[in-house]
């Protein structure tokens, strides 16, 4: 990434470099694309909202990478869009309140792939059916754990949403 230059002194630029890349390394550690690490944490960090031009020429980024990152944090729920009077641009700002960013992940990222775990599930038990010989006692040990597993986080999840939206 390029030093974020706004305005400010080499203090306050090193501050919003390194708040950047603590959101770099937090998106790499839930699987997202760096771009979506950088894009939150200058929006974050920046105390005006900014319109994509701005992100793309401040953070290297391009068209594609910038727009792409927007449209997936705004469905997180992690930014949005925010009128600027004179300006016919979107300017983009950051959700600051982690109740609201973790709500926001667990509905659009981990709940939908624990609804289709259960189909998945369902599937490799008929799949089990056709195994044959000690291979299928260790197999279903397995998916049963892998079950189980499954029922824990489906009774939790609703647990930890209600605990942070309060």
């Amino acid at each position: 990434m390029n030093s974020p230059p706004v305005s400010g002194d080499g203090t306050v630029r090193q501050i919003e470099h390194e708040v950047v890349e603590l959101f770099v390394h937090l998106a790499s550690l839930i699987g997202l694309p760096r771009s979506v690490g950088e894009l939150y944490g200058y929006l974050f960090v920046s105390r005006d909202p900014l319109p994509m031009d701005v992100l793309m020429e401040r953070l290297g980024l391009s068209k594609g990478a910038t727009s792409q990152g927007l449209r997936l944090l705004k469905s997180f729920g992690a930014a949005r869009t925010v009128y600027v009077p004179g300006d016919r641009r979107d300017h983009f700002t950051a959700e600051r309140e982690l109740r609201k960013l973790v709500s926001g992940f667990l509905k659009e990222e981990v709940i939908p792939h624990l609804e289709s775990g259960e189909e998945r599930l369902a599937g490799i038990r008929k799949l089990l059916d056709g195994v044959e010989g000690t291979e299928k006692a260790a197999l279903k040990e397995r998916v049963d754990r892998l079950a189980s597993w499954h029922s824990r986080s489906d009774r939790l999840l609703p647990m930890v949403l209600q605990l942070i939206q309060t």
